[in-house]
């Protein structure tokens, strides 16, 4: 398999190891040479600064690994040209391309992953099995908080260089720190409305929100609340979701979850293979988008799912600006006719 990896910053030098490691040779780098990683590593592969000449080489899939705002630059063009797309989340930093790109796809008939390494974790894939036989009843609410200080996530670059910490590259900590909105709808279902209040409180020094507290309402009648932050030192990423027999908690620190069943007064704890590691996410990710691109699989986080993901967080700034509860399904419709 060819594989084009466009743009070299952390998750791009991430993919590219993984690839190696799993056996992948045949690569080839897209840079405009605006990371501040080094680029050593790449001296045995072709690494073109222009778009078409490295579509030229007629890649199989693209993994859409650059700025955030950049994503549609090379999306779009890369399924017009028949590559299958392994595109980072989130999907852009607005809805306007998007419809171009699910065009393009439709066209071409190409196959999209989205970068949500989360639902590869095991205990969230535990979590969501108790969900499905009711271990805990009808889940009711959820809480998830993820709490990360920025300047301590990419040591060797100027934090208020990176795209997390730029408007004009798709930053802020709502887009960023996405996870939680891919999923908590993978596990509740889909969303109703949003509302939010998003504030810079930090002393950081960046021209984007760094605190966000989000509420989402699913159609289920189930209601979530997300903290999101750029300050929280330690981090801590953890969810909680309530039901009507029992609940359940699941702490990304230790990587094991809980669940409470009323019915018996028991706590059952569930801990991830011995050795599991961050990185396991993003090998397994690599591994099921190689099924997907021969057509073995279909892909756990399609364009759709990316694009319900985007509008979540699009939802959120628009409540937070406006003082309203955002109905998604309108919203979603309203900004994609505007951006035609």
């Amino acid at each position: 398999m060819r594989v084009l990896i466009a743009g070299f910053g952390s998750i791009g030098r991430r993919h590219f190891r993984n690839l190696l490691m799993l056996g992948e040779r045949d690569l080839i780098f897209y840079r405009t040479q605006r990371s501040t990683l080094p680029t050593d590593e790449l001296k045995d592969y072709v690494v073109e600064t222009d778009l078409e000449a490295a579509l030229a080489h007629r890649p199989d899939a693209v993994i859409v690994a650059n700025p955030t705002a950049l994503h549609l630059e090379v999306a779009i063009p890369a399924a017009q040209r028949g590559c299958h797309l392994l595109l980072e989340k989130p999907i852009s930093h607005s809805l306007a391309g998007v419809g171009a790109l699910r065009a393009a796809v439709e066209q071409s008939g190409v196959r999209v992953l989205v970068g949500f390494q989360f639902r590869y974790h095991p205990s969230l894939r535990r979590i969501k099995r108790w969900l499905e036989e009711g271990a805990i009843g009808r889940p009711v609410h959820a809480r998830a908080h993820w709490g990360e200080y920025l300047p301590g996530w990419h040591p060797w670059e100027d934090y208020r260089r990176s795209y997390a910490a730029r408007p004009d590259l798709g930053g802020g900590v709502v887009l960023t720190l996405c996870h939680p909105f891919d999923y908590l709808r993978w596990l509740l279902g889909e969303v109703e409305s949003v509302s939010a209040n998003l504030a810079t409180l930090g002393d950081l020094g960046i021209p984007v929100e760094d605190t966000a507290d989000i509420g989402l309402q699913f159609q289920s009648g189930a209601l979530a609340q997300v903290h999101l932050d750029y300050l929280q030192r330690p981090p801590n990423h953890h969810l909680e979701i309530i039901g009507t027999a029992g609940m359940i908690r699941w702490d990304n620190t230790y990587g094991t979850c809980r669940v409470y069943r009323a019915s018996t007064e028991t706590w059952e704890t569930y801990t991830p293979p011995s050795g599991f590691e961050r990185n396991d996410l993003f090998l397994d990710e690599l591994r099921h988008f190689r099924r997907v691109v021969a057509g073995e699989e279909a892909p756990h986080c399609t364009l759709e799912d990316g694009i319900q993901a985007l509008a979540i967080a699009l939802a959120a700034h628009e409540a937070a600006r406006s003082g309203r509860r955002v109905r998604l399904s309108e919203f979603l419709t309203s900004m994609t006719e505007a951006s035609q």
